[in-house]
């Protein structure tokens, strides 16, 4: 995956310290490139410096399960190295996840999956969609 960024520097530290839990490190590199790896088969996330800013709504992004049950620690967590938090806690069958968005304003969520109840509870609900 490739993140366009004005400054590959400072998007590398954020992203470093918002997948710690996932063990993320930097990988190869030069300019106007920067990798970060992760432990396989985790997907490499490369940083492509761009002269321009984002603009309006990002068309594609990355949703994280980063292993937390609650979302607002981790929301606080990343806000410490400059995340912005852009909304409530969402559900909708069984996933929970908040918007927020990196110091560069490209947005992502932070996600927590169904547990084994949710699911078996939307399973015995009649026409609501289950995951399974």
């Amino acid at each position: 995956m490739t993140l366009d960024c004005v400054d590959t520097e400072a998007q590398a530290r954020f992203r470093l310290a918002a997948l710690a839990p996932l063990k993320y490190r930097r990988g190869p590199h030069g300019p106007p490139y920067l990798g970060l790896v992760g432990p396989a088969p985790a997907p490499t996330l490369l940083l492509q410096h761009v002269p321009e800013s984002k603009r309006g709504k990002n068309r594609m992004h990355l949703d994280l399960d980063l292993g937390a049950e609650d979302l607002d620690t981790e929301v606080d967590r990343l806000q410490r190295p400059g995340a912005q938090r852009l909304s409530a806690e969402h559900s909708e069958h069984g996933f929970r996840w908040v918007v927020v968005a990196d110091p560069q304003d490209n947005e992502f969520c932070v996600f927590a999956p169904p547990t084994r109840t949710d699911t078996v509870e939307q399973m015995a609900v009649p026409g609501q969609c289950h995951i399974g």
